[in-house]
């Protein structure tokens, strides 16, 4: 199956724009009556009867509308620019795909760049989210200075982590984070957090988390954290279905 995307949709017919009518009708080949899907990427789920299989202005008519809750655990990633945008580009596409639900952009004291092109982020997590047929599109923020993100609102709702690299952090965010939570994960840049911004993070109740043995990129450790608290997850809702049969 495939997931199209479009992101006001309102009544009962849907108007392709000339890109996705030209991939509906002439890369898939999809004929007038052809059931396809899409999403709003807020959690809405849409089948669709394609009525005018046009290559420039495919128009579809929606047989059915279904609203797909978020998961019971929320996962915000907050991360160091890194220096290659392809690298952060790549990052995106691929926990978007594992299921990241915001992700906010930091400027610490070691970073090499803030800038960030969200033009090309927005259309990656769009397309991760299609190949995924994932129907909520991660939230993603502004870039904010390390001081002004972890002191800007109240985390306490968070299960709050920091990960850097020391090797006497004796436990992996697997081990500490528990399931079905909000949780909030600071990354550093490539040249890691300053030691003064890691003591004000543990200071406002962020845990020194481990993400294994080896050094990673940035852009390694951000997919290696919200690959980990999914399957904190993941594992957590198959001991539950267990213990209730």
């Amino acid at each position: 199956m495939q997931l199209f995307f479009q992101k006001d949709i309102k009544g009962d017919k849907l108007i392709l724009d000339p890109d996705e009518s030209k991939h509906l009708a002439r890369v898939l080949r999809k004929p007038i009556g052809d059931l396809v899907y899409f999403t709003n990427g807020k959690g809405s789920l849409f089948t669709c009867k394609i009525t005018d299989n046009h290559p420039k202005k495919a128009v579809l008519q929606i047989v059915e509308e279904e609203f797909v809750p978020q998961e019971k655990h929320y996962i915000h990633l907050a991360i160091a620019p890194t220096k290659s945008p392809d690298r952060m580009e790549w990052m995106m596409e691929k926990i978007t795909e594992i299921g990241v639900n915001e992700v906010t952009f930091i400027r610490s004291e070691n970073s090499e760049k803030d800038q960030i092109n969200y033009e090309r982020i927005y259309k990656k997590t769009v397309n991760a989210c299609k190949q995924s047929f994932q129907t909520w599109l991660p939230e993603v923020n502004q870039v904010r200075t390390f001081g002004e993100f972890i002191h800007e609102k109240n985390w306490t709702t968070f299960q709050r982590f920091i990960c850097f690299v020391d090797e006497n952090i004796p436990l992996h965010l697997v081990q500490q984070a528990k399931p079905a939570q909000s949780y909030l994960v600071l990354v550093g840049p490539e040249g890691d957090f300053a030691p003064r911004e890691i003591q004000e993070a543990v200071d406002q109740g962020f845990a020194p988390c481990s993400l294994g043995k080896s050094r990673l990129r940035t852009e390694t450790a951000g997919l290696a954290v919200v690959h980990s608290l999914q399957l904190v997850n993941t594992l957590f809702q198959k001991d539950d279905s267990a213990a209730t049969l």
